[in-house]
């Protein structure tokens, strides 16, 4: 469904028609532009977006059935650009992510967005609070868009790099790192690092074209020069975030190869103090075995102390076995 419509000029916003559709005239002939936002739409809300807009097909089938990496295409008539912002709940330790694509023409811009995940109406009202950014014209949006994405996976890297520090201290605390679910929960936390890689990773080419930086040399149309800087500044931040990404992926992987070291380095404490308790109880039972046997003719058989002297000599050899194991550490 169509969330917001506005045309806007010269920074500011101005009340647009009725229907969109006679949104683009009406900003194309005051040198403004349009700026729709869309949540989730069918494909019959959005057919009359396309051939009022002209998007290309591809884009289009893309923007409806979304699960898509990010990426920038360029077309003839427009940019599509597709975002992944992404909601880190740290209560149960998941990584959500939605998706937002961008439709940007040289008169306007159509948004579309799936998931409940960062909403635009933010975004949208802190531009219409900086008129002279918002004057700079489509191209003033893109960036917005992208910057407030970036920025949010800086802000959970920071959660993830703290819950992680959390995780990492009770795998090596010695009550609670040898726990049947911490190697699920490590696991589990690797599989949300991949999952918000998914979403920053991709992103880089896109935001080097932006900025005119990447290998390709390709120009990148309906992008203001003068905002190239702008997209440097996202695109500096977005290597900051993939390599605080790539951090964090490889302590997880440090975290479990350290916490299944420490389980078989208790494992082969307890198989340790179960064989010392074993060669122990191995000892009352051979002499106890010794004099089990049905023989008639044995020595101190008939002695009248033979039961107290054998109890004795059973006692004192457990008391130095004993001994010894713990001078080793295995009790």
């Amino acid at each position: 469904m169509i969330v917001d419509c506005a045309v806007y000029r010269d920074g500011h916003r101005t009340e647009g028609p009725g229907d969109f559709s006679d949104a683009l005239g009406e900003a194309r002939a005051a040198g403004g532009f349009v700026w729709i936002g869309l949540h989730e739409p069918t494909e019959a809300e959005f057919d009359h977006v396309t051939q009022e807009f002209a998007l290309h097909p591809l884009a289009v089938e893309d923007a409806l059935k979304a699960h898509q990496r990010p990426k920038l295409e360029i077309y003839d008539d427009s940019l599509f650009l597709v975002l992944k912002p992404v909601v880190y709940d740290p209560g149960s330790d998941a990584v959500s992510t939605g998706e937002i694509m961008i439709f940007l023409g040289d008169s306007f811009v159509v948004t579309v967005r799936h998931g409940e995940g960062a909403p635009l109406a933010a975004v949208r009202h802190r531009l219409e609070k900086e008129p002279e950014l918002l004057g700079k014209g489509p191209t003033a949006v893109l960036y917005a868009i992208a910057d407030a994405a970036v920025d949010h996976y800086l802000d959970v890297a920071t959660e993830l790099q703290t819950d992680l520090e959390e995780l990492e201290a009770e795998v090596f605390s010695p009550e609670d790192g040898g726990s049947r679910h911490t190697a699920s929960r490590i696991y589990n936390f690797k599989r949300q690092i991949l999952e918000f890689r998914r979403a920053t990773g991709p992103l880089a080419l896109p935001m080097s074209r932006l900025a005119g930086t990447a290998p390709t040399g390709v120009v990148v149309p309906f992008v203001d020069e003068k905002a190239r800087p702008f997209f440097r500044d996202v695109s500096d931040h977005l290597t900051r975030v993939n390599e605080s990404v790539e951090g964090l992926d490889r302590l997880v992987s440090d975290i479990l190869s350290a916490h299944l070291a420490q389980m078989s380095v208790r494992q082969n404490d307890d198989m340790r103090k179960i064989s010392a308790w074993a060669a122990m109880a191995a000892i009352p039972t051979m002499i106890a075995g010794i004099y089990g046997m049905n023989f008639e003719h044995m020595p101190e058989l008939h002695w009248v102390w033979s039961y107290p002297v054998l109890i004795v000599v059973m006692g004192v050899l457990e008391v130095l076995v004993f001994r010894m194991f713990k001078r080793r550490g295995w009790l």
